[in-house]
């Protein structure tokens, strides 16, 4: 019964971080019957739900891969805590996102097969959902031991051509606007970023100036991104997408919404280093 009081550490102590976490990955639920009205009373509310179970599923998955950065930056080791649990919770979500896809099919398991096997977005999103059930069945630590150690973390390497599928999979069933899918690539970009960056620098902890620059060129690759997108799609000129970047009564572009996150990453990284910096020094003064 232990293994399944998510709320327990591995020492079997209250977690406050786990609870935060079980919390975060519940919070979808009861957003979803806090708007049962809305749902219940809408053209088509399975057709909502699978939609919600699938951005909610691509959520943790980002989180998942945001922890060991974060925890970097943050200098909370703790955090690793908690990777396998949202992880777990990312399948969750995209175990309901394709249970949902099965209702509102009419459990026509034939129908569901044929759509999953001819239709381009759904055969990228039904690798994405094998990948993960893969990465979720191999996550205990009995599976680490069969694997071992090399062989396990070679295949949840995988996490990241995943993550990629599941993303390309979100922007196909987004039939208009496609700023928030734009928004969680650029998100994206900025994770894979830091692993290259922390790689090529041969060390995890990178500078608040490497953040830096990681936040500008993550932002501008997002504003060519979207432009170029945008381009392709209506037949017109990405320079003349970019020319309306700085027209903020349209709304604000997603290019600068990475730009917002990945500055606030750096104010952290920055405050939390000034931080470290000082305590030292406080510890030496009470010495004295």
């Amino acid at each position: 019964m232990s293994a399944w009081q998510l709320w327990r550490d591995r020492r079997g102590r209250l977690s406050p971080l786990r609870i935060a976490a079980l919390a975060l990955l519940l919070f979808p639920l009861a957003k979803a019957l806090f708007d049962y009205d809305a749902i219940a009373h809408g053209a088509r509310p399975f057709n909502d739900l699978i939609h919600r179970a699938g951005f909610w599923a691509l959520i943790f998955l980002g989180l998942s891969l945001a922890v060991t950065p974060f925890r970097r930056i943050v200098r909370y080791g703790n955090l690793i805590d908690v990777r396998r649990m949202i992880g777990v919770g990312a399948f969750c979500y995209i175990a309901a996102h394709l249970l949902l896809y099965v209702v509102d099919q009419k459990y026509d398991l034939a129908k569901v097969v044929s759509e999953l096997t001819h239709r381009l977005y759904l055969i990228i999103g039904g690798v994405a959902w094998l990948g993960l059930a893969v990465l979720a069945v191999t996550s205990t630590d009995g599976m680490v031991r069969r694997l071992g150690g090399m062989r396990w973390r070679r295949l949840h390497q995988a996490i990241y051509a995943i993550a990629l599928l599941a993303l390309i999979h979100y922007f196909q069933q987004t039939k208009a606007d496609v700023t928030v899918p734009t928004f969680a690539a650029g998100l994206l970009t900025w994770l894979f970023g830091y692993r290259l960056l922390a790689w090529w620098r041969g060390t995890g902890d990178l500078s608040s100036l490497a953040l830096l620059g990681l936040a500008v060129v993550v932002s501008l690759l997002t504003f060519a991104g979207e432009a170029i997108g945008i381009g392709i799609t209506f037949g017109v000129s990405p320079l003349r997408v970019l020319d309306s970047v700085f027209d903020f009564d349209a709304g604000i572009r997603p290019g600068w919404q990475v730009l917002a996150a990945g500055l606030a990453v750096v104010i952290l990284d920055f405050a939390r280093s000034r931080w470290n910096s000082r305590a030292p020094r406080s510890r030496t003064v009470a010495a004295e």
